[in-house]
């Protein structure tokens, strides 16, 4: 069987492929019949796939990370591909070629991992500089963030997908700090590193892309905060001076980062560092997500679907590029 990618299919096309299923769950359409939902994933994106005339005995059949053939025809529907199954069929996981699966490129992780390093190395003051150096040192850490998505749905959310945020988001402080001196630069330069360090501890991701216990019940700003405090702890036990207000901005940075109360900051941003960073978290993310909408839009429209993250369509350019 000819491995299909997802991001290689074409309307009405006859598919036989074996997919790793992300999620599924049992839906009922207007008139009360149920059929399988499911998110069907390989290295090149995730696609919606339906099973009519399912049932929960079938959904247990297939579980979540699990493989399966997939047998169906692919069709548009809003803009978006997705596949009308006929059949499933269970593939063991020794019979799947994992680079099919692996949606990780190395190489751009490791350039920007070299890169997000020097940005680090040109920090000036010592307790932010350290706070950053033992979180890049830390290989329990530094691992999962090299693999990381940034979320599930809103924004950057594929493998690598933090690393990558983290990066946009130093260059953007950079840039930013050289507008507005009065904007203390290492420290915004060290939020690009922390603002979603708790996010390698809230999500899941080795197999399915979930949230952990841990996730649900506190969130990533909460287990954030909880990290530096762990690391700066490490940090005093060695003998490293900390300078205990530079600490407090940094979290301050952290848990009011989403920018408002409604949108799950405990804090608004009350500090120049703070309020910037917001903004600039916020633009990463938004472009991040139009991006993604647009790439992933396979109609001939003009304008994508509406997206409701966004909460608008798209106007799509007569020439896109990645």
């Amino acid at each position: 069987m000819t491995k299909q990618f997802i991001r290689d299919l074409q309307p009405q096309s006859a598919i036989d492929t074996i997919l790793r299923i992300a999620d599924r769950q049992i839906r009922a359409n207007r008139q009360g019949n149920n059929y399988l939902l499911m998110q069907l994933q390989d290295r090149t994106g995730t696609i919606s796939a339906m099973r009519w005339n399912a049932d929960e005995r079938l959904a247990e059949r297939f579980p979540k990370g699990s493989f399966v053939r997939v047998q169906g025809t692919s069709q548009l529907h809003n803009g978006t591909m997705q596949i009308i199954v006929n059949q499933l069929h269970n593939v063991d996981a020794n019979d799947v070629d994992e680079q099919d699966f692996d949606a990780l490129d190395k190489a751009k992780s490791d350039e920007r991992w070299n890169a997000i390093l020097d940005f680090v190395a040109s920090i000036n003051n010592l307790t932010v500089r350290s706070i950053c150096d033992r979180i890049l040192k830390t290989e329990s850490i530094a691992n999962r963030l090299k693999i990381a998505p940034a979320g599930i749905k809103a924004h950057h959310a594929y493998p690598g997908g933090l690393l990558e945020h983290i990066l946009s988001l130093m260059q953007l402080a950079e840039a930013s700090a050289g507008v507005y001196p009065n904007i203390d630069r290492d420290l915004l330069i060290a939020a690009a590193l922390v603002h979603d360090l708790g996010k390698v501890e809230e999500l899941a991701f080795e197999n399915e892309l979930t949230y952990s216990d841990a996730g649900q019940l506190l969130g990533h700003l909460v287990q954030g905060v909880v990290m530096l405090e762990s690391i700066a702890a490490e940090l005093r036990l060695e003998g490293h001076k900390i300078d205990d207000e530079k600490l407090l901005r940094l979290k301050h940075i952290v848990v009011s980062h989403h920018g408002s109360l409604e949108h799950g900051s405990p804090k608004v941003p009350m500090t120049l560092e703070a309020l910037a960073f917001h903004y600039l978290d916020e633009m990463d993310a938004k472009l991040n997500a139009a991006k993604e909408q647009i790439l992933q839009d396979r109609s001939n429209d003009t304008w994508t679907p509406f997206h409701p993250l966004l909460a608008r369509k798209l106007y799509k350019p007569s020439h896109q590029s990645e």
